[in-house]
């Protein structure tokens, strides 16, 4: 078999297993969330096609866009006897029945999570995740992570709630993303909510779920599921009381941040935890998709004093130089941990003022939804760095900056 041939058979033997999820007649249904995951995984940075061979891995992806979208359209009418003909509407908004502006009284007690503990028992142990920037993870577990991750991946999967992201690039020609578009799927949960699907895009920020509704359902403990309106187009707070979570979702500049407090408990809900491998608030993202963004900030500070040094290079109307991007985010972020670091790297890498606000408010979710005061602020670096992926200490600055180029391609001007 010619190169050509053996690469393209690569291309396809890689998105093979989500073409066999989309068809159940040729195998087992697999769940869809973990299956993207998977394709962008391999997808992703590890195999770069030649000239010859991108037609035909394009083709192929062609065809799996149209026919998973076909496919998985016609499951979900069939399974709900809609009609191909029509009609077709807008979700309209709710009208709750009087007296259901607030929580009931008599709500089942195991729709408030943490009434249904017995009076014996320890106060839950609650945990958060947080998405913000280029973008920058805080897990579960507070490692700290810059990931690309560009496409759709999951940040929650458990048994009570599913959340996706999309990330998207910043700047054409770019590796720097950033989050686009968000999905929470609240899952049905006995008598206290319905399934119920909150969705924000770019510009679209609602204060609703997708059928138009602010709570859980129709079902006796509705409220312990709430949608509120923070800041007009901007914030919102959804309250899940009956699984002790709370979510915040923000639009800041054109894209969107994601924070969550929720039960250590709650976070480990999972039936199958083979399939949680790539549920990034759990298990941080793959080491294919790190960023290890405290090297190239060092290479960032280099090539400022080489700056002052040489001679003047051309840049972006936008961008700033190290010095005045640590300056910026000073004004937000006087503490220099990892919310700062990161705030200096995006400004660098996208030139957009708007994600220094995203670490601000980053850092101002944590303070509101992490338990421990004690671990507001992140200091150590905490990518998972492969035995041999570690730099040598004297590898030369020229090295780094060369590293920087694959973020910023208006400083590959040397």
């Amino acid at each position: 078999m010619g190169r050509g041939a053996g690469s393209t058979a690569l291309g396809l033997f890689q998105i093979l297993p989500v073409f066999l999820c989309i068809f159940p007649s040729v195998t087992s249904p697999c769940k869809i969330l973990k299956c993207n995951s998977e394709f962008w995984a391999a997808t992703s940075g590890s195999h770069h096609l030649g000239t010859e061979e991108a037609p035909e891995f394009c083709t192929a992806l062609g065809d799996l866009a149209y026919h998973s979208a076909a496919h998985g359209i016609d499951d979900l009418m069939a399974q709900h006897n809609c009609s191909k003909d029509g009609p077709t509407s807008q979700p309209r908004l709710r009208t709750l029945p009087p007296g259901d502006s607030q929580e009931r009284s008599d709500s089942p007690e195991i729709c408030h999570y943490e009434k249904s503990f017995h009076k014996h028992s320890a106060a839950p142990n609650y945990t958060h995740c947080g998405l913000f920037g280029d973008p920058h993870l805080r897990t579960f577990t507070d490692t700290f992570q810059t990931c690309k991750v560009q496409g759709a991946w999951p940040l929650i999967d458990n048994n009570y709630l599913n959340v996706q992201v999309t990330n998207t690039p910043v700047l054409p020609g770019s590796t720097a993303t950033a989050t686009s578009k968000l999905t929470i799927i609240f899952k049905s949960f006995q008598e206290c909510v319905d399934q119920k699907v909150y969705q924000a895009e770019m510009d679209e920020l609602p204060a609703a779920f997708a059928d138009g509704s602010k709570n859980g359902g129709d079902k006796h403990g509705a409220n312990s599921l709430k949608i509120t309106e923070k800041v007009s187009g901007q914030h919102i707070e959804i309250q899940a009381k009956y699984i002790g979570t709370t979510i915040v979702v923000r639009q800041v500049g054109r894209y969107l941040t994601f924070a969550v407090r929720m039960p250590e408990e709650v976070v480990n809900a999972v039936e199958d935890r083979d399939s949680q491998g790539l549920y990034l608030c759990l298990r941080g993202c793959p080491l294919n998709q790190q960023i290890d963004f405290q090297t190239i900030r060092s290479a960032q500070a280099t090539e400022g004093r080489a700056r002052r040094k040489g001679p003047s290079l051309p840049a972006s109307p936008e961008a700033f130089t190290y010095e005045t991007a640590t300056a910026k985010c000073r004004e937000k972020l006087p503490v220099e941990d990892l919310y700062f670091q990161s705030c200096v790297f995006d400004l660098l890498t996208t030139g957009d003022v708007n994600f220094m606000l995203a670490a601000y408010y980053a850092f101002e979710d944590v303070k509101m939804l992490h338990s421990n005061k004690d671990k507001l602020h992140l200091y150590e670096r905490t990518r998972d760095l492969a035995p041999g992926n570690t730099a040598p200490s004297g590898t030369p600055p020229a090295l780094w900056v060369a590293l920087l180029c694959l973020s910023q391609s208006w400083l590959c001007l040397l």
